[in-house]
């Protein structure tokens, strides 16, 4: 497990968060556990319905109802922010901690322009600032990422701006007040793979200059590789391994992990090879197995992997993974 010697950003214990439906409870994270320490970026993978975003959304507080945090814990800087008033929460979301989303044409407002979003942003969480001095900021934001022409930028609507600069203006928005952590959900997902290779650089860029944390958020491998320290795999609501990004690449001890490695393209194999899919359907998140989320489809299920889900097994410093088959004496 990680090593608390020393004090952590952000330190997330045993969160459960569930949607209270018309059918029932959707139990959408199962009860995660991870830090992350000052300047770290660590990526959070898995496929769509895993868990991913809830999990940031929990975070930031931001859930849509019937969404509900049911337990656990979440230390930023040693407060739990889940115990704060609305009030104290907004002192910290968007200043100290901010996001970035998938679909930035989404989460820009089509009626108001560039300057405004941004200007309004920093004078929201920076009392005191004057809209020149406001407005000189979101300037030098644009231009630290990338934008050209800003003074233009600020005069436009976000539906004149291309996929890609948009996206870049919502990064400014994020990094605007400064934050301490920044959390990525998926911000690639929608641009070209030229775009996305612009902003992943743009991030890791930023990301030296400003010394902030990042939680990076997205079901591509390749995209870990590029830009994280460390890597929490995530999978029916449950993080099944964690560790360094060598450590789940060259020496990954959940099944599910090597599924996902095995259905990647490698530009290194000389000699074209077949992907192999992870055979089966994602879980029922209504009626989840009480055991291993994986089980059902892991070509390795025993009959102990339905019934309890095993306790990380230590894989060596900070990489451990949630497997029988790594259990002394696990067996069917």
């Amino acid at each position: 497990m990680e090593q608390t010697d020393k004090k952590k950003l952000l330190e997330v214990e045993d969160l459960k968060v569930s949607f209270f439906t018309p059918v029932g409870e959707v139990k959408a994270v199962g009860g995660i556990s991870y830090s992350l320490d000052y300047e770290e970026v660590m990526g959070i993978v898995g496929e769509s319905g895993s868990g991913k975003s809830v999990e940031a959304f929990a975070l930031m507080g931001i859930l849509d109802e019937p969404g509900k945090v049911t337990g656990g814990k979440v230390k930023f800087e040693g407060r739990d922010i889940l115990d704060l008033s609305l009030k104290e929460l907004e002192q910290i979301r968007g200043c100290r901690i901010s996001m970035i989303f998938q679909n930035p044409m989404d989460s820009l407002n089509p009626v108001y322009t560039v300057g405004n979003q941004m200007t309004g942003v920093l004078r929201k969480h920076k009392s005191g600032i004057s809209q020149s001095e406001a407005r000189q900021k979101a300037l030098e934001m644009l231009h630290l990422v990338g934008v050209t022409n800003p003074d233009q930028r600020l005069k436009q609507y976000p539906y004149e701006l291309s996929g890609g600069m948009c996206q870049r203006v919502m990064i400014a928005m994020g990094l605007i007040c400064d934050p301490q952590l920044l959390i990525a959900d998926e911000p690639t997902t929608a641009l070209d793979v030229t775009i996305q290779a612009q902003i992943l650089e743009l991030i890791k860029a930023v990301k030296e200059r400003t010394k902030m944390a990042v939680i990076f958020i997205t079901h591509n491998l390749a995209v870990i590789a590029e830009i994280c320290d460390k890597v929490s795999v995530m999978y029916g609501g449950h993080i099944v391994e964690q560790g360094s990004v060598d450590d789940i690449f060259y020496q990954s001890g959940h099944p599910y992990t090597r599924g996902l490695l095995r259905s990647m393209p490698r530009l290194d194999n000389e000699i074209a090879e077949r992907l192999i899919p992870i055979e089966g359907t994602p879980i029922n998140m209504l009626n989840p197995n009480p055991g291993c989320p994986f089980a059902p489809r892991c070509e390795s299920c025993m009959r102990i992997c339905v019934r309890q889900m095993p306790a990380p097994s230590p894989l060596g410093g900070n990489h451990h993974a949630s497997c029988w088959l790594l259990q002394k004496g696990g067996a069917a």
